[in-house]
């Protein structure tokens, strides 16, 4: 019989996986910005339909995003910015040792 494996040591194998990490990186700058927006739209005191109608999107658009569950393209992103009276910044920053 075969020995089996737990949970962390399959996660920590396939975490060490490009793919995996690809997905992780994927699914956190996804919730990163899912949370900027919705700080922004909070503070501007608007709920996801007051936004979504000034970003011409659905509420559950951007419910959808606002939750990480989307990988927004740069045009949405334009969008949210214009209605939230935001601006969007996209930067590439080297890692280390590129000059």
């Amino acid at each position: 019989m075969a020995e089996r494996t737990s949970w962390s040591a399959l996660r920590d194998r396939r975490m060490g996986e490009d793919e995996a990490q690809h997905g992780y990186d994927e699914t956190r700058r996804a919730h990163e910005l899912g949370v900027a927006v919705r700080e922004l739209r909070s503070a501007r005191g608007w709920t996801q339909a007051q936004l979504a109608a000034a970003a011409g999107m659905t509420q559950s658009a951007v419910a959808r995003f606002e939750a990480g569950g989307t990988v927004p393209t740069l045009a949405v992103l334009a969008r949210l910015a214009q209605a939230l009276d935001a601006d969007l910044t996209v930067r590439l920053t080297p890692r280390s040792g590129v000059a």
